[in-house]
């Protein structure tokens, strides 16, 4: 594809978390690019070169010499091109919530003019772009789909506290609501990508792509976490089996435990609800689901079982948790399972603890009501919950309270010897 046919005037990218930051910072390299947010707080730090996620470092902020960020909606009237990153979450019924996705389609539909083109990256289930988006900035903007302004969609593929597999060298999905669109966004997207670009036929087979993507890592992780509640009855450590049966050339390296975040733990719920819709119930999906979900009461009751064995009385021993962020080396705490698990130690009389270097400690008072801790003391039970790099030196000895302390690993990244069990 030849990018020098398509001219990109100013681009707005709508949503300044771990998709939309570092791919305005990748765009305002090229191009002339808003990064709008509604979060006032937000465009104030990150206008100052401080990126809270960690997904962006100061210097590569500063890079983006043509990207400027605003929180006022003004500002980004003139843009042709809009990039819309905001979250899909799903709500405690674990059903889509498109809203967050819908009010900035409302939002950019009100600044819509003729040749405009608003593409989305947010994850969704096949359809929603045309089905969901399509007609609410119509209404809005009072133009015609595909005659008056245009869509594309490319599905996010960032991984939040990978500095390795970060957006540039992960090949980007592309598609556009017209073959000479398709094009377009195709152009747009390959003249930062160096990995390159992969043009789908249609939105919906974007979308679809994305939906299976982590639908299928989820099955692999249930599978291997079932297998993980079936060797605890027989007493046998799972990491064991894993690594014989690594053995085996074909054999896909899986590994059990907590699946949070927002793609892994939601987005299976995305194309579930669509199949539905149409009739259909899925088996495979939401059985891999239903096992991951159920890890974190797994973990709660393996940690009461060992205190149990170790003659440590349940009511009043005290837990630390070690992590809240749903992975390693990250503050995004977004359907983190360490909270349901400090939840239900609580309520079965413990006194539990967490500690986490990465996590903004005033989101995980406001949205958890729960206080990390700064300093670390003695306990009955240790929890490696997330394999932060920090916690793989921390001096465990020095935090037992007796020898009958517990250290239950449920990342498998600590030394065997020094550990009770692990996941």
């Amino acid at each position: 594809m030849d990018n020098h046919q398509f001219t990109f005037e100013t681009i707005a990218v709508i949503g300044l978390g771990y998709v939309g930051l570092p791919l305005a910072v990748e765009l305002g390299k090229k191009y002339k690019v808003i990064g709008f947010d509604i979060d006032a707080s937000r465009i104030e730090a990150l206008t100052r070169g401080v990126d809270d996620t960690l997904q962006c470092t100061t210097e590569e902020i500063k890079a983006a010499n043509q990207l400027i960020f605003s929180n006022t909606l003004n500002d980004i009237q003139h843009c042709t091109v809009f990039i819309v990153t905001v979250p899909t979450p799903v709500d405690a019924l674990k059903q889509p919530d498109l809203s967050p996705l819908l009010k900035a389609t409302e939002m950019v539909g009100t600044l819509l003019k003729k040749g405009d083109l608003v593409i989305y990256e947010s994850t969704v289930y096949p359809g929603c772009t045309e089905e969901d988006c399509v007609p609410v900035l119509e209404k809005a903007s009072t133009l015609k789909f595909n005659q008056d302004f245009f869509c594309g969609y490319s599905p996010e593929r960032i991984n939040p506290g990978d500095k390795i597999n970060t957006l540039t060298k992960i090949i980007k999905v592309t598609s556009g609501s017209t073959p000479e669109i398709a094009n377009k966004v195709d152009a747009l997207y390959a003249s930062i990508i160096i990995a390159g670009t992969h043009q789908a036929p249609s939105i919906k087979v974007a979308e679809a792509a994305k939906s299976i993507e982590n639908a299928q890592r989820d099955i692999n992780i249930s599978f291997v976490n079932e297998l993980a509640l079936i060797f605890d009855k027989m007493n046998i450590d799972t990491q064991d089996v894993l690594a014989a049966a690594a053995t085996k050339w074909n054999f896909l390296p899986f590994k059990p435990g907590l699946v949070g975040g927002h793609c892994i733990g939601v987005d299976p719920y995305y194309l579930a609800y669509k199949a539905t819709s149409l009739g259909y119930h899925p088996q495979v999906i939401l059985s891999g689901r239903h096992v991951n979900d159920q890890m974190s009461s797994f973990v709660t009751n393996k940690i009461i079982e060992l205190l149990i064995a170790h003659k440590v009385a349940i009511k009043g021993a005290r837990v630390l948790l070690l992590g809240v962020t749903f992975k390693e080396n990250c503050p995004d705490i977004r359907n983190s399972k360490v909270f349901e698990i400090y939840d239900l130690l609580e309520k079965q009389g413990l006194q539990v603890y967490a500690f986490d270097p990465f996590a903004n400690a005033n989101e995980v008072l406001e949205k958890h009501q729960i206080k990390l801790i700064h300093e670390l003391t003695t306990y009955d039970a240790i929890v490696l919950t997330v394999a932060h790099d920090f916690f793989k030196s921390l001096n465990y000895a020095s935090l037992k309270k007796s020898s009958d302390t517990v250290i239950y690993d449920t990342k498998a990244v600590l030394d065997k010897s020094i550990i009770t069990a692990r996941l």
